[in-house]
C-alpha cells in the first residue's frame, strides 16, 4: 500500500525531514515520481485518486493473508484498513452496522463520530478498536487526514517526507525508502496522526509524542523515531500542527 498527500493536506511533522537537512533532498522524489515508480513496480495496483494530487495505491499481489486490506468510500470519506479487528462484531452493533460491514466501514463510522461530535477526543474513538491494524482515513469535504496504528505495531506502517514536502505512508519499507530517502520513520504504535492536530498517543493523550533523532559516528542525524514521553505532560488538548513536536526534539548520540 502507498498513500501520498501533498504538503498542504498531509502537513507532515518537520522532524521527518531531519535526516536530509543539508543534503538538498538527496534520494527523495516528488509525488509524481513516486507514483510513476510504484506503477512500474506494481502495474496491476488499484489506484484511488483523492484530490489535488493526493492518492492511494494498493497492489493486490502484495497483500498479506494475515493482514488483509479493506477499502471503502462513503460520503466522500475514503478509508483503507490493513489488518483485523478482534471486536468487530461488537463495533458493528455499537455503530448500527450490518453483519457484512468491513473493518474499513467500521472505522469510517468511528471517524464520523469524531467529526460530528467535535471537539470529541480522537483517543476516545480509537482506544475501543481491538486487534492488529493500521488505517488511513481521508475526508475529502473537510480535507482531514486521519491515520492510526495499533498499540503493538502489529501491522507494518512507515511514514516519510517526499522531496516536494508531501506526506508518504506505506506498509512496504522498500517503497517508502525509495520515495523519501532517509526522511522516513516507523509510524509510532498506539498513536494517531491528524493533519489538524498533529501526532498523539491514544493511550497517553496528555503526554507528548516526541521525535528522537539518532546520530551516526560522524555526528550526523541518520534517522528519527517517535515515542511517547511519559515525563512531559501536555497542559490540555495537544497543540495544533506538526510544529508541536519540533520544539522538543531530542538527539541521541551513537544510535
Amino acid at each position: 500500500m502507498l498513500a501520498v498527500f501533498e504538503k498542504a493536506i498531509g502537513n507532515p511533522p518537520q522532524e521527518l525531514g531531519l535526516p536530509s537537512v543539508g543534503l538538498d533532498f538527496e534520494g527523495k522524489r516528488t509525488w509524481e515520481e513516486i507514483l510513476e515508480a510504484f506503477r512500474l513496480l506494481w502495474p496491476d495496483s488499484t489506484l484511488y485518486h483523492l484530490s489535488n494530487g493526493n492518492f492511494v495505491a494498493s497492489p493486490h499481489e502484495a497483500e498479506s493473508p494475515l493482514h488483509p486490506r479493506s477499502t471503502v468510500v462513503m460520503d466522500d470519506i475514503f478509508c483503507i484498513f490493513i489488518g483485523i479487528l478482534g471486536n468487530i462484531s461488537e463495533l458493528r452493533r455499537h455503530y448500527g452496522l450490518s453483519r457484512r460491514a468491513t473493518e474499513a466501514m467500521v472505522v469510517v463510522e468511528a471517524y464520523k463520530v469524531l467529526r460530528d461530535r467535535a471537539p470529541y477526543p480522537p483517543d476516545q474513538v480509537i482506544k475501543d478498536l481491538e486487534g492488529k491494524f493500521a488505517f488511513i482515513v481521508f475526508d475529502a469535504k473537510s480535507g482531514t487526514l486521519f491515520v492510526a496504528r495499533d498499540r503493538e505495531g502489529s501491522v507494518e506502517l512507515k511514514w516519510g517526507m517526499a522531496g516536494d514536502g508531501s506526506l508518504v505512508l506505506s506498509d512496504d519499507p522498500n517503497t517508502i525508502q525509495e520515495a523519501c530517502g532517509k526522511s522516513c520513520a516507523p509510524f509510532p504504535p498506539g498513536c494517531i496522526f491528524m493533519n489538524v492536530n498533529g501526532l498523539i498517543s491514544f493511550d497517553h493523550p496528555l503526554h507528548k509524542v516526541k521525535a528522537i533523532a539518532g546520530e551516526d559516528d560522524d555526528g550526523k542525524i541518520c534517522g528519527v523515531i517517535f515515542q511517547v514521553d511519559l515525563f512531559t505532560r501536555l497542559p490540555s488538548i495537544p497543540r495544533t500542527g506538526s510544529a508541536a513536536n519540533w520544539a522538543d526534539i531530542t538527539v541521541v548520540e551513537g544510535e
